[in-house]
């Protein structure tokens, strides 16, 4: 079954589906398509937790019903800094939108002045 995950680090978002037989291994190869990063620099977290290269994303917890298309599990993603540490992981959050213009603000009125003329 297919699993949909984001994928974040810092203000990057990736946003990608798998098989849940895919290995975290193959997940990092994607990555690697997208931010040129190889696998062997990359490390992969779910809840702060290092997922291990062999393991499937279904060993890992990652199901189509905790992965669905509109709600989709989150990975975090850190990167080699030097020969044998990892960047701490970093996530930023969403920002919130800005609050809508009055004229683009749901009428509460019965009938408008537009209405009427259009009537």
């Amino acid at each position: 079954m297919d699993v949909f995950l984001m994928i974040r680090r810092h203000k990057t978002t990736i946003f990608t589906d798998a098989k849940e037989s895919t290995t975290v291994y193959e997940l990092k190869r994607i990555v690697e398509g997208i931010l040129k990063r190889a696998p062997e620099d990359q490390r992969l977290y779910k809840d702060d937790q290092s997922l291990e290269d062999g393991k499937t994303l279904g060993d890992c917890g990652f199901t189509n019903q905790t992965a669905r298309p509109q709600a989709p599990a989150t990975v975090g993603l850190a990167f080699r800094v030097n020969d044998d540490v990892f960047e701490q992981l970093h996530v930023e959050a969403f920002s919130s939108p800005p609050e809508l213009p009055d004229v683009m603000k749901p009428q509460d009125s019965g009938n408008t002045a537009n209405e009427q003329a259009v009537q």
